[in-house]
């Protein structure tokens, strides 16, 4: 077990095994010392934890636990394409959110932040990442947020 499994072991994060992609995609993308990982929703086990729009069925808060649940998502996909390894990573190096929300929600970056402060909690100052929060008029499965991402690894 290395120190980011233990990391997350402390935080009580137990990563998901990964479920296949359902399209023409392939969930992470290694290019030298990147390493691309496509987006994840909140689910688990192949459902979806969460469902509907930001501003009329959850509270930012509630966006911010989906967000969460993404980047958990978003480290089991990274942990598969680095063979199991997770202290390969030198550093988050940006996150894309999507955040499904109605016309006259504002606080995206607000949702997003349940992804960007699970990357600290993790890595620490690596963890610190340049990011984008997106308002969308829609997510596949009427999903309420999901996440990409992007690190450097060794």
């Amino acid at each position: 077990m290395g120190k980011i499994d233990d990391k997350l072991a402390s935080l009580g994060i137990t990563l998901p095994a990964t479920v296949a992609p359902a399209a023409n995609y392939v969930p992470a993308r290694r290019l030298g010392t990147q390493v691309f990982i496509s987006g994840q929703v909140p689910s688990r086990d192949g459902k979806d934890l969460y469902t509907g729009k930001l501003g009329s069925d959850f509270s930012t808060e509630e966006g911010q636990a989906a967000a969460r649940v993404c980047a958990v998502n978003v480290l089991a996909q990274l942990r598969q394409a680095l063979d199991g390894d997770l202290d390969r990573v030198v550093g988050v190096v940006r996150l894309g959110g999507f955040v499904n929300a109605e016309p006259d929600f504002g606080e995206h970056p607000k949702v997003v932040n349940g992804a960007s402060d699970l990357m600290v909690e993790v890595f620490g100052e690596a963890g610190r990442h340049a990011r984008a929060a997106i308002g969308c008029y829609s997510l596949p499965r009427n999903v309420p947020v999901e996440i990409e991402a992007l690190f450097e690894v060794r």
